[in-house]
C-alpha cells in the first residue's frame, strides 16, 4: 500500500514560526512519530511527504535518524492540501493502485488503524477513518443556533482516507477543470458522486492544531509508552495497537 502524507502547512493556528510539524513531542518531531507508526504498518511499503523547500533540510535530518526501513519520497507541496495531494498522486508509482493519504499532524494513529484502512479499501473505492460524535452538535448563523443535527447520524472525520488511484486521479482532474475547492480528498469523492465508507477510527487519533493539543498528545504517548514499555519499532515489526 502508498501512503501519501500532507506536510507543507504551516500550522498558523499553533502560533508557531515554522511547520508545526517539526515542533518536538516527547524528544522527537511531531512528523517522526507519523512516520514511525506508519512504517510499522505491515501493509505500508512506500511513503511520499509532501513538502515545502524550506523544509526538506529538517525533513531530511529526520529521515536519517530515524532510518526507516521502506522508501521515503519528500515530494515538493503545493499552495493547499488539494494542490499538494495533486502532486503527490502524480509521484506515485505507475504500478499503485490503492493510496492512503494521511494528515502529518495525526502522529497517534496506530499502526492496526493503517492496516484497517488498507483492508478496507479491497472492498470499496474509497474510504475514511472517522468516529461518532459524542457532543451535540449546533449550527450556528450570526450568533444564533439554527439548527441540532441528530448526533447518530454525525461522525467526525480522520485520517488516513484511502482510495482507488486511477479513481481518485480522475477526480482531482476534474477539480481543477472545475476549479473546485474543498477540503479533503473524501470531499472530492463526494462531489464526483463516487462512494466513501467509513472505518472505524481511534478517539485517541487526534490533529495536532494548538498548543492544547501538543499537552494532549504528549499525555497519551506518555500514556502508551507506560502500558508498552517496548517502543514503537523502527526496523518495519508492527507492534501491537499503542495508546
Amino acid at each position: 500500500m502508498h501512503l501519501l502524507i500532507p506536510a507543507a502547512g504551516r500550522g498558523q493556528r499553533m502560533g508557531s514560526d515554522r511547520n508545526k510539524l517539526l515542533l518536538p513531542l516527547l524528544g522527537r518531531p511531531i512528523l517522526a512519530w507519523t512516520l514511525l507508526r506508519a512504517a510499522a504498518a505491515p501493509s505500508i511499503t512506500w511513503i511520499g511527504v509532501l513538502c515545502q523547500s524550506q523544509d526538506r533540510p529538517d525533513l531530511e535530518a529526520i529521515l536519517a535518524d530515524l532510518k526507516l526501513p521502506l522508501p521515503v519520497h519528500l515530494i515538493p507541496g503545493g499552495t493547499t492540501r488539494q494542490a499538494s495531494v495533486y502532486n503527490g498522486l502524480q509521484a506515485l508509482p505507475t504500478s499503485a493502485q490503492g493510496v492512503l493519504i494521511h494528515d502529518g499532524a495525526r502522529c497517534l494513529a496506530t499502526p492496526n488503524l493503517f492496516e484497517r484502512c488498507a483492508a478496507g479499501l479491497h472492498d470499496c473505492p474509497g474510504l475514511i477513518a472517522a468516529v461518532p460524535v459524542k457532543d451535540t452538535i449546533k449550527v450556528v448563523q450570526e450568533g444564533l443556533i439554527t439548527a441540532t443535527p441528530p448526533r447518530a447520524d454525525l461522525w467526525a472525520a480522520q485520517t488516513p482516507q484511502g482510495f482507488t488511484v486511477d479513481v481518485l486521479k480522475d477526480c482531482h482532474q476534474k477539480a481543477r477543470a472545475q476549479g473546485w475547492e474543498v477540503t479533503d480528498d473524501a470531499a472530492l469523492f463526494e462531489r464526483c458522486r463516487q462512494p466513501v465508507q467509513v472505518v472505524m477510527g481511534e478517539e485517541t487519533n487526534l490533529k495536532i492544531t494548538t498548543p492544547e493539543d501538543l499537552i494532549l498528545a504528549e499525555a497519551i504517548l506518555t500514556r502508551g509508552q507506560c502500558l508498552h514499555p517496548t517502543h514503537l519499532p523502527v526496523d518495519g515489526e508492527a507492534n501491537e495497537e499503542e495508546a
